[in-house]
This record gives structure tokens, sequence and C-alpha cells, in this order.
């Protein structure tokens, strides 16, 4: 056993995103310390139950001669070397849990809006009964890595709502153009009806390598 081996390796995951496994990593590193640390305990209580601060001289001041002095200092300065670093690991895991934690505090208000945004689908679905919502339009084509793709839209999708476009103001694809180009970076709500099921997806318009914000060909459906 040595100092290098007791150390504590790698740095603290404050510089990047905690996650939870960076806090389980850091909690089995504090248990391995704190093994080595009862290992080096035994050492010295094998050794005629030498401590930390019992003197390594007799009554004359000569070296004792019935314990293996070596082993002895080995041990206590390997164990204080790993207090050190069970002190530093402590410290990580603080840290990392009140990361952990600020973060699920910041992420609360954006699940109920999402859950709250969950039931309002819900409930219009169960308000439309078994008839389907009318659609306007149909996605004829989609670029790969396009923001339309990257929201879920796929071919053959018929779009019943385009953010505040639908079926009852709809007249031309401009309106949707028009939306668009006023909702450059910000989140769009779109239905869209796939295979008989309706859809609920969001959807940035965004410039990208492609032409356009969207990345997609939109055409009207025949009324």
């Amino acid at each position: 056993m040595s100092e290098k081996e007791g150390g504590s390796g790698g740095g603290s995951p404050q510089a990047s995103a905690v996650t939870v496994s960076d806090v389980q990593e850091l909690i089995r590193r504090k248990e391995e310390i704190e093994a080595q640390i009862k290992a080096n305990d035994g050492v010295l209580e094998s050794l005629k139950g030498v401590g930390m601060n019992e003197p390594l001289v007799d009554c004359e001041g000569y070296p004792r001669s019935d314990v293996d002095l070596h082993q002895v200092r080995t041990a206590r300065h390997n164990i204080v070397c790993l207090q050190n670093d069970h002190k530093a690991v402590m410290k990580q895991v603080e840290e990392a849990l009140h990361q952990l934690h600020a973060r699920d505090k910041e992420k609360q208000p954006r699940d109920m809006a999402e859950a709250q945004e969950e039931a309002r689908s819900r409930s219009l679905s169960q308000s439309e009964g078994l008839s389907p919502p009318q659609a306007f339009a149909k996605v004829n084509s989609i670029s790969p890595g396009s923001p339309a793709s990257i929201a879920g839209l796929q071919v053959e999708d018929e779009i019943v709502e385009f953010g505040s476009v639908n079926t009852q103001n709809f007249q031309l694809l401009q309106n949707i153009g028009t939306v668009v180009q006023h909702s450059e970076g910000k989140p769009l709500n779109v239905t869209v009806i796939r295979r008989g099921e309706k859809h609920r997806l969001r959807l940035v318009p965004t410039r990208w390598a492609g032409k356009g914000l969207l990345g997609c060909n939109i055409i009207p459906l025949q009324s």
C-alpha cells in the first residue's frame, strides 16, 4: 500500500454537468478509501495495538524492538494520506449533490408545464371523440438533420395545427410561411395525424445548413 494508491485520482465532476452516475462513482471512491483506512487500522491493531499516536521508542528512548517500526510508519503514513483523500471526496460528494438538487429544482416547473400540456392534449383528444380533426396540409418531403426532422415530423404527416394556423383559418401555404418567419428560434406547437393517430410535436424554426428555416416541403390538401 502506498500513498499513490490511496490518492484521489481524476478531477471533480463539477467541471461539467453532474449526473447521478457521477455521484455514485464518488460514493464508490469514498467507500473504497474507507475500506483502505480500515485495512491500515487493522495493520496497526495487529502490531500489539499500536495506534496512530503510540510512541515508537521505549522508556529509555530507544526504538522499540517488539514491533515492526517500518510497517507501523507506513501504515500511519497511508492513513494520513487516505484521510485527506476522504475529506476531498466528501467535499466533491456534497458539491455534486448540491448541483443535482439545484438542477432538479429548476426542472420541476418545466416538468409541470409539460404535464399540463399533455393533460390539455389528452383532454382535447377525448373531447374530439372518435372523429379525427380535419387536416389542411401534408408533409411532402423532409431533409435529414433539418429542424423539421429533429422535431419528429415525417413524410405523409397530415397537419391539423401549425402554430396559430389551423383548419378554420388556413387559406394558403403563405399562412404557414408567415408564422415560420415570425417564429425563428421560438417553439411552435404542430399537431399532425399519422396513420390515423394524432401526434403533438414542438418545432423550432432555425437557420441550418440547408435551405429555409424548416427543411421540409409542405403541400396543401385538396378540400
